[in-house]
């Protein structure tokens, strides 16, 4: 099955790869689309008995057409001498932010504190850089029309996932070799329901209540929730035009049941009414943020539950009399949930401050776990780049994305700034990096809306 599967991957990624070359906008394409159902498409390969390595393989698509559409890029560049762009400072910061991660990549690990493996400072590597290769890739090219293409995305993926957690029982995961795929190909060790990630469901603290979130096609609430999120920033635009698909949407973030999404999307409807000029965003976003604090009450008696098997529950019990965690109010700022975000975000600053050299690539987040590597920082995209590349590794980047954020508000690029700003305030408690439908898609668009003053 590996062999024959590798077989159709090249044959589709040479033809692929042929098409990016010939036009490298054909690139955004696959990657708003193909990276939205990406996880489930490797999840249902490993079912099927393509692991290992061929499954490592197939799954670098995004990277090796990232890299034909940039080649092609400075092929072109080359032949008539001359950068498809005007450099700006924002540019700048950019390649800054790149020089030091690849700087930390080289770096011996002994010398910092660090423990990874070369392997590891590969996957850092590439978690670090995607971003910036495609926000280069964003000013180089011109975009087609995305916003459509997005809408209806998100519409897919919401929608799925509202069936799926409805009529897709946590047992069915496990049967389709789900915690399999996640410990043995992607090297995690997770302890939710079954072995499935935590996030799978929501834990109240309450060993007798956990409620089933929409993970979709990503795997994740998070992920899925975040592409809804930025979908629904750029319907805001023109918010007459494709109302059902973002109707369809927003009922989809609801079942992610993730209130940080609900929340930063309030905020970036504030940046649009900002950059638009327009008063309306503003009542929407106090209305989003009355339905996240009624969602957060209404849902417990909706959504889906689930039970721990006596397995799951010897290793909660545990867990929770390690911890201290007692049950809490699903708003409340002592729910376990919170508490763990706050917690590791506390944690990984105290981490930068007392280390500022950094430990070098794969020492934090989603890196350090699938290589065994000891966790210097986790979940907060600020702290795990602090921990990684340095307290002026992780500046470099604000600097970069708060100038980016700026030019996309002067250019009244309305759309694209909110969704940014979304992206970064919520990289404040999860690793955005970390998503790669975030990291290409949006910094693709950033990239392709910043202009030069």
């Amino acid at each position: 099955m590996a062999a024959a599967a590798l077989v159709v991957y090249a044959v589709a990624l040479a033809a692929g790869g042929l098409a990016v070359w010939r036009r490298p906008s054909y690139a955004v394409y696959a990657f708003v689309v193909g990276l939205a159902v990406h996880n489930a498409v490797m999840a249902g390969l490993f079912a099927l008995g393509v692991e290992g390595r061929p499954l490592t393989v197939i799954a670098a698509w995004k990277e090796v057409l990232l890299a034909v559409a940039l080649a092609r890029v400075a092929r072109d560049a080359l032949a008539v001498r001359r950068l498809p762009f005007r450099p700006s400072l924002v540019d700048a910061f950019a390649l800054v932010f790149a020089a030091l991660v690849l700087l930390y990549a080289v770096l011996p690990q002994s010398a910092l504190g660090g423990q990874a493996d070369a392997t590891t400072v590969l996957y850092g590597l590439r978690h670090d850089l995607a971003c910036v290769a495609a926000y280069f890739l964003g000013r180089s090219i011109e975009l087609p029309p995305l916003r459509r293409l997005v809408l209806a995305t998100a519409a897919v993926v919401a929608l799925l996932g509202v069936v799926e957690v409805y009529t897709v029982p946590i047992d069915r995961w496990e049967d389709a070799d789900v915690p399999a795929y996640f410990h043995e190909q992607l090297g995690f060790d997770f302890h939710g329901p079954r072995n499935l990630p935590e996030n799978f469901v929501f834990n109240t603290g309450d060993e007798n209540e956990l409620l089933r979130r929409s993970v979709s096609t990503f795997l994740s609430p998070l992920g899925t929730a975040y592409l809804l999120v930025v979908a629904l920033c750029l319907w805001a635009v023109r918010p007459r035009s494709g109302w059902p698909l973002a109707a369809i949407a927003s009922v989809g973030l609801l079942f992610t049941f993730t209130r940080a999404a609900l929340l930063v999307l309030a905020g970036a409807l504030l940046v649009l009414g900002l950059v638009q000029r327009k008063w309306w965003p503003v009542g929407v976003a106090v209305a989003t943020l009355g339905v996240a604090v009624v969602w957060t009450q209404v849902y417990p008696s909706i959504a889906p539950e689930t039970t721990w098997s006596q397995a799951d529950l010897r290793y909660q019990r545990e867990q929770a009399k390690r911890l201290g965690v007692t049950p809490g109010e699903t708003v409340a700022l002592d729910e376990p949930s919170i508490r763990s975000h706050l917690r590791a975000l506390r944690d990984g600053v105290e981490t930068v401050v007392a280390h500022p050299q950094g430990y070098g690539l794969g020492n934090a987040g989603a890196t350090a776990l699938r290589g065994d590597v000891p966790l210097k920082a986790g979940e907060s995209t600020y702290t795990e780049l602090g921990v990684e590349t340095g307290l002026l590794g992780a500046l470099a980047f604000i600097a970069w994305n708060a100038l980016l954020l700026a030019s996309l508000v002067r250019a009244r690029v309305a759309g694209t700034a909110a969704a940014l700003a979304a992206v970064l305030a919520l990289g404040v408690q999860t690793d955005v990096l970390g998503t790669p439908w975030l990291a290409y898609v949006v910094w693709l668009l950033a990239g392709a809306g910043h202009r030069p003053g």
